[in-house]
């Protein structure tokens, strides 16, 4: 074996390709052929989108779970372990069985290069095949063509909302982002789409592939009711189910869509109503409006683009805290920070910047202060440097009633979580 922990054979796979983001299938197509292509045994569902991915998932595999299947998902990234992006029954993958399927994809490649995110992809598939799973579901990293899980032909797709983000790689428009994602659909499989706005290229790929699409406000709709909620639609009609326990306006479109694409499959997976319920209230996604009761309250999100950060805002809307507000900011080079503070611009009291220039595509706390300023107007902004420097500062002068919100990045809110859940003692460099 080439390495004998997962932390040296990570080390290695971030280095050992050119670049870190290479789209396309061609060379891990070339290596999955080279392993056999084995065969995953269960029905597929895979996950696109701008935003709502990494809910939607938690939604499928909660209820899933709940109907008492056997489910592995594939998710990134992660935020304080590797092991969390292959989960299987619920249970991160361990350090052995990552490394054993780490050196049987470098066994067959031989020269072909693979980037640290192929690496991880092919091993959540070996680990799936040799699992005896019921269902899969996969989340697209980056965009949805070229993207490694696009290697797999769904048995479902689904599409979560669209909105502006990775333009240097998936185009400058919505119309040209939907169409990227919109490329996990296959022929005659069924397509959900559960958003609000659905982009024109994501219904006119859905009619030249012939995928089946059902979408959000035209095929099902959502129907409030004072004690929950009702799913009205052909494919799928499910009444007094309870609001999700993950908060937020958005995670009813995301629930409506999953529990639709989870009906796509209902020959295969049938699921009666007390999953529905026990995994809508159950599902929750770490980092994703993570509220860490205490002195002050602390909310972790990894919103990174506007959309997310209109999303944050009208959460934050329904959580009270009578102290100040505090935003903390990291992002990275390539997102678009003026938009994200001018989403949140009237929601905070001060703005605490960090840096996050130790990462290839991270920026300086005084660059993430150029951006946003602009959109704060007179509303206090202070640069910082590291996240445990800046959080320490924060705790050390905030009062029991205030709220820090920090955000903008999944670096950002790792480096948050490790030092809330350190005891906010340990150093911890982002």
């Amino acid at each position: 074996m080439r390495f004998s922990s997962l932390e040296a054979w990570l080390a290695w796979q971030a280095t050992a390709s050119p670049k870190e983001i290479v789209l396309g299938l061609e060379r891990i197509g070339r290596v999955w052929q080279r392993l056999g292509r084995p065969a995953l045994g269960a029905p597929v569902i895979t996950v696109a989108g701008t935003n709502g991915k990494g809910s939607s998932v938690a939604f499928a595999e909660a209820i899933l779970q709940a109907a008492g299947y056997r489910t592995g998902c594939y998710t990134s990234p992660h935020l304080l372990r590797y092991n969390e992006r292959i989960r299987v029954d619920r249970t991160d993958a361990d350090d052995d069985a990552i490394c054993i399927a780490f050196e049987r994809i470098d066994q067959a490649r031989g020269d072909i290069p693979l980037t640290y995110f192929e690496f991880g992809t092919l091993a959540a598939l070996l680990i799936f095949a040799d699992a005896g799973l019921d269902v899969v579901i996969l989340e697209v990293g980056l965009g949805g063509r070229l993207d490694a899980v696009n290697l797999i032909d769904p048995d479902v797709a689904l599409i979560t909302s669209i909105g502006l983000d990775h333009q240097d790689w998936l185009g400058n428009d919505l119309e040209a982002i939907g169409a990227e994602k919109a490329a996990i659909m296959r022929p005659n499989r069924p397509a959900v789409f559960s958003g609000r706005q659905m982009p024109a290229s994501i219904r006119n790929h859905a009619r030249a592939t012939g995928a089946p699409l059902a979408v959000a406000g035209e095929d099902y709709r959502i129907v409030r009711r004072p004690e929950g909620w009702d799913l009205i639609g052909e494919i799928a009609e499910r009444r007094a189910l309870p609001l999700p326990g993950m908060r937020g306006a958005t995670q009813l479109d995301n629930a409506a869509g999953t529990l639709v694409a989870l009906d796509c499959l209902s020959t295969r997976l049938p699921l009666d109503q007390r999953a529905v319920r026990a995994g809508l209230l159950a599902a929750r996604v770490p980092g994703r409006f993570d509220v860490r009761p205490g002195t002050p309250t602390w909310v972790l999100d990894v919103a990174h683009n506007p959309q997310a950060a209109a999303a944050l805002d009208d959460m934050l809307g329904d959580l009270f805290t009578p102290g100040r507000k505090i935003a903390v900011l990291g992002m990275l080079a390539d997102k678009d920070a003026a938009g994200v503070a001018a989403a949140l611009a009237r929601r905070f009291d001060s703005w605490y910047l960090i840096d996050l220039s130790g990462h290839p595509r991270g920026r300086t706390a005084d660059q993430l202060a150029e951006a946003v300023r602009p959109a704060l107007d007179s509303v206090p902004v202070i640069t910082g440097g590291w996240i445990d420097e800046t959080l320490g500062q924060i705790a050390a002068d905030s009062k029991p009633d205030d709220l820090v919100v920090v955000f903008g990045s999944f670096l950002t809110v790792a480096g948050a979580m490790a030092w809330l859940e350190q005891g906010a003692g340990k150093a911890v460099k982002v």
